[in-house]
């Protein structure tokens, strides 16, 4: 059982490497949404990006003299990565006209973690595989199934099914991850996760379940009383709970459990550099490219790159800070370069970590200050005030049009009518006043914000809400 065990970890792993060495494009397709600073009502940046591009992303400014990982900022790389997954699950879904509801609270189906696990493991479809009597072309987990299922790290029943919407308990989820790991644990004694027995946890998942408490991974998983008392986990605590996997599948592989939110390279390739840019959630846009340099030497596709190197990167995706809302940055790290070498960088990233050691200093954040004070006022002042007038201008229209209704049906002989008319255009004057109120009651809440929070990161920039990434910082990339 343990040799299948680290054949299967082992082809699991080719699998996610040879994934990335194929990965020839240095660009990712984006779609910009919508872009309006946010204010009381939260409005903020959008983007679509590939489900299947892994990027770092910048949590709350922390200060610190050792290491830390990004991810392990507010959680956001596990975060933003099981986001992404279900939104996957969710689209699917609706495109298909499988349900026309989704509820991320749920107890998870065999077929959504299935597809999970293989967007998780990088998992390439099978050249061919055995099909299931109850799945059929159309079936919106399809391609996901028997891509897990002919690697092995799910399978289906004897009788030729996959019973794809069957709810699958968390004792089944425990044994699947366990098969990828490689963790020392008890195998007979009764599971305990934060000092509680885990309920729901027969005899045949002792082992399983020890392995992956063992590991760290449920550390990562929302709502530890559920974990313990429930029979099922959530979709929304797959997707994290294999978040954490992904991020971390080197290290437990090789018999390390997760510790501080660390990975261990497991001989994938490293490339230390620093930032020559800022990057942060409340400037940066998508689309945005930065540079950094090496700072040592680093193989990279079978080219040597020495230290002085360029990499360059770009923003995907933005979340602007606000009230209960730490703002964060995504950025993908797309190609390394020295003179007339050129190697694209692979999608996967199994972590990455900031040292900060030159944290943009006092002078530096007094004299930036007053600029970025005075644009985010004025662009939230601007984009207040043009909403202002498109609900003026709308409410206007609107207005004219039931006035005229108004005359129309009264000489026509329609009077009920007409009264109808003038009563919505009095509720059109009140609602319009209501929304130029609300949107001013916002910019003046949202130039608060922005000052305030300005001075925060001059004076005291640990309790800064904003994500940021500053120049002189050091990154370890693993991928």
């Amino acid at each position: 059982m343990k040799v299948m065990k680290k054949l299967l970890a082992a082809t699991v792993a080719l699998c996610a490497i040879s994934s990335v060495a194929l990965a020839k494009p240095c660009e990712l397709e984006s779609k910009t949404e919508s872009y309006a600073h946010p204010t009381l009502f939260k409005s903020q940046a959008q983007t679509l990006v590939d489900a299947k591009s892994v990027y770092v992303t910048g949590g709350k400014i922390l200060k610190s003299k050792n290491k830390i990982t990004v991810g392990n900022k507010d959680n956001v790389y596990v975060k933003s990565w099981a986001k992404d997954v279900l939104d996957i699950i969710k689209d699917s879904q609706l495109k298909s006209g499988y349900t026309t509801s989704f509820n991320p609270k749920a107890p998870t189906l065999r077929s959504e973690v299935a597809t999970i696990l293989a967007e998780g493991l990088n998992v390439k479809t099978p050249e061919s595989f055995k099909p299931y009597t109850d799945i059929n072309d159309a079936y919106w987990a399809k391609d996901w199934i028997y891509k897990v299922t002919e690697k092995e790290i799910m399978i289906g029943y004897p009788s030729g099914v996959f019973k794809p919407d069957q709810p699958i308990t968390k004792a089944e989820v425990f044994a699947t991850v366990a098969k990828l790991i490689n963790i020392d644990h008890s195998a007979t004694k009764v599971p305990e996760y934060k000092g509680q027995k885990m309920q729901y946890i027969p005899t045949w998942a002792y082992s399983a379940t020890n392995e992956v408490i063992a590991s760290n991974l449920l550390d990562a998983v929302p709502n530890t009383k559920q974990v313990i008392d429930s029979e099922y986990l959530s979709k929304e605590q797959v997707a994290y709970l294999v978040a954490s996997l992904r991020k971390n599948l080197a290290s437990l592989q090789s018999g390390k459990a997760i510790a501080n939110g660390t990975t261990d390279a497991c001989g994938i390739t490293t490339v230390k550099v620093k930032l020559l840019d800022r990057l942060s959630a409340k400037t940066s846009n998508i689309g945005e490219w930065f540079t950094a340099k090496t700072t040592e030497e680093v193989v990279v596709n079978g080219v040597t790159f020495p230290e002085g190197s360029i990499v360059r990167g770009e923003v995907i995706a933005v979340q602007r800070p606000g009230i209960k809302e730490p703002g964060y940055i995504k950025v993908q790290f797309k190609y390394i370069k020295n003179g007339d070498n050129k190697e694209c960088l692979p999608k996967q990233v199994a972590s990455a970590s900031v040292e900060d050691l030159k944290n943009s200093n006092i002078l530096a954040r007094l004299l930036g200050a007053p600029l970025s004070i005075a644009g985010r006022a004025v662009g939230v002042v601007g984009r207040s005030g043009g909403a202002i007038v498109n609900v003026a201008g709308n409410g206007l229209e609107e207005v004219g049009d039931e006035l005229s209704n108004t005359l129309v049906e009264t000489f026509t002989l329609h009077p009920g009518r007409g009264m109808a008319s003038l009563g919505n255009s009095v509720v059109t004057v009140f609602k319009g006043v209501f929304d130029i109120t609300k949107i001013c009651v916002s910019g003046v809440f949202g130039v608060i914000y922005e000052v305030g929070d300005e001075l925060v990161y001059v004076l005291v920039p640990s309790l800064s809400n904003s994500s940021s990434l500053n120049p002189n910082e050091e990154l370890t990339i693993v991928f």
